[in-house]
């Protein structure tokens, strides 16, 4: 697959999410509990999403994943629950678009560890995905998965 990258330079971003630790199996079932439930939360408040859903991964420990999903939104809001009120923070991020299922991002995540050592940065460990579309709404749509990593210079 061929992939583009870019280089960003963001501002922190506040988020709405749940967090926790489970194993690659659970994450369907985490990712329908987080969104739905923010989402709920969301119209509660009589507030809207400010970008597509997210995952955060600051693992890639099969058994035991440390993952954060929420929703990107326009300010701080309060936490209710299991929800946090969290936020994305600022920096340099590289970034790709993933066009297929997702367990065939591998290649993604590959290819943007290598684009970042190749051009002097260094990933942080932590991983972002945000889902472009939604492949539950018809056979016909093939997955898009921005990946995204924060890096440091070299």
């Amino acid at each position: 697959m061929n992939y583009e990258y870019k280089l960003l330079d963001l501002t922190q971003q506040p988020t709405l999410s749940l967090r926790t630790i489970i194993p690659v199996e659970k994450l369907a079932e985490f990712f329908g509990k987080a969104y739905s439930s923010i989402m709920a939360y969301l119209q509660e408040l009589e507030e809207e999403p400010n970008g597509m859903p997210f995952a955060t991964y600051y693992n890639l420990d099969m058994s035991a994943f440390d993952v954060e999903a929420g929703f990107p939104v326009g300010k701080t809001l309060p936490a209710k629950g299991e929800i946090i009120s969290a936020f994305i923070p600022a920096g340099k991020y590289i970034t790709t678009i993933h066009s297929g299922p997702y367990d065939s991002m591998e290649s993604g995540y590959a290819a943007l560890t290598k684009w970042a050592q190749t051009n002097g940065y260094t990933p942080s460990g932590i991983a972002y995905e945000y889902y472009l579309n939604d492949p539950t709404e018809s056979p016909d749509i093939i997955p898009l998965t921005e990946i995204r990593f924060p890096v440091n210079k070299k």
